[in-house]
């Protein structure tokens, strides 16, 4: 943190800093997860362009590269932006993934395409954990849920245009080349002005009192990893990733091949239906975990794992609907998940700021986000291997099912610390 006004003074002041930051930050997950979306959305576009691309296995195994590298970095990130600065990390970071996307609209062969998304993957790393401890640091408590669940609609925001890239893709004066030209020079335009609005938290005057060093790597990862609820919500954090990882990256591919629609509509509805789900829910969720915090220091951890209690059901919806040749179930299945995973995607910072203090937060959302994505990276790939191999999807959705259920009991075993740092 790198100014001395403290935090106590001013309250109606630094609230309406605090939202001015989620507003700031809102455009910039939806940069993030636009990018990684419409290459799931335009896969028959890239595919029929570049030809050495040439197997599901192949396609699953550069979605995994993306992930692994991305996973190895997020930790870095996020000590970085706990050691130095979470503003500069979060500009730096939006600058070179937007870089980076312009210039995957120019690559010729697969193993540019590979090595484009593989660096998209290292530059991408550093934003979220810095956003997410960013939101922290400002919303101390009654507002934190909602305040994460308000950035968290911007992800989904990003993942529903997205899905619109099909539609880009099939248009012949602008192709698939075309939307990562725009979506690149839009962030990288909008790096400039963040880097002057946006501002690290003030310290509060406690903290001004009696200030605390900032952790050590070692420091960092010994208090990180003796800690059974971070370990559990670790766990917690990975496991329904395995399924949404799939459900984002493969869904247009699989709507497209088991119903015979188009590539524009698979795209729309793989990431309309569920993501403008969890848009609402993330916000009913947020608001929701902050009123039952009131009554206990479980609340958002009881939201939580309601989430997981709808997206068991979903996922059996969404692996069944094509053997039943229901595109209706597909989209009931997919919109209840979308409404689960809102639930999950809120809290997910908010309880970690009830088990590690405030200057371990985004290193602790690195970690997890490490582990998250390199079990992601494997689904991908081990998804693309078994539809190769022609494992039918109700297997494959059941598998993810059982392993929510593993989730479900998980979260209620985390534990909060009595106080929870400096700044609950």
């Amino acid at each position: 943190m790198n100014t001395s006004q403290p935090l106590d003074s001013g309250t109606s002041s630094v609230s309406r800093t605090a939202w001015l930051i989620v507003g700031l930050l809102f455009p910039v997950a939806l940069l993030n997860y636009l990018d990684r979306q419409m290459i799931a959305s335009m896969k028959v576009s890239v595919m029929g362009d570049l030809k050495d691309i040439g197997s599901e296995e192949n396609w699953g195994h550069m979605l995994a590269s993306f992930k692994w590298v991305y996973a190895i970095f997020s930790p870095i990130g996020g000590y970085i932006a706990d050691r130095f600065s979470r503003k500069y990390t979060i500009c730096g970071s939006l600058f070179v993934w937007s870089l980076i996307t312009y210039l995957t609209g120019h690559v010729n062969s697969f193993d540019d395409l590979y090595w484009a998304r593989t660096a998209m993957g290292i530059s991408e790393a550093f934003y979220i954990p810095a956003a997410l401890a960013l939101i922290a640091d400002f919303h101390t408590g009654p507002t934190r849920s909602r305040a994460v669940g308000v950035h968290q609609m911007g992800i989904y925001c990003g993942v529903m245009v997205g899905g619109f890239a099909g539609y880009a893709a099939d248009w012949p004066d602008f192709g698939w080349r075309g939307a990562f030209d725009i979506t690149g020079l839009v962030g990288i335009l909008y790096a400039i002005p963040l880097l002057f609005l946006l501002k690290d938290a003030p310290r509060s005057a406690a903290e001004l009192a009696n200030p605390v060093a900032k952790p050590s790597v070692g420091t960092a990862i010994t208090e990180l990893f003796t800690n059974p609820s971070f370990l559990l919500l670790v766990l917690y954090f990975t496991l329904p990733a395995l399924a949404a990882w799939v459900v984002r990256d493969w869904m247009p591919a699989i709507l497209q091949k088991e119903f015979n629609i188009s590539q524009g509509k698979a795209g729309v509805s793989a990431a309309l239906y569920w993501q403008g789900a969890a848009l609402v829910s993330a916000i009913f969720g947020g608001w929701l975990a902050d009123r039952w915090m009131r009554k206990t220091p479980r609340g958002r951890i009881y939201v939580s794992a309601i989430g997981m209690l709808c997206i068991i059901p979903a996922l059996f919806g969404v692996g069944n609907a094509p053997a039943l040749g229901s595109f209706t179930l597909a989209v009931a299945a997919l919109i209840l998940f979308g409404v689960g995973w809102g639930f999950f995607d809120c809290n997910n910072m908010p309880i970690l700021s009830q088990v590690a203090r405030p200057e371990l937060r985004a290193t602790g959302y690195g970690i997890m986000n490490f582990v998250s994505m390199m079990c992601g990276g494997v689904a991908d790939w081990g998804f693309g291997f078994m539809r190769d191999k022609g494992v039918a999807l109700n297997v494959i959705f059941g598998v993810f099912a059982a392993v929510c259920v593993v989730s479900a009991f998980l979260v209620l075993l985390i534990r909060p610390r009595e106080h929870g740092g400096a700044r609950l």
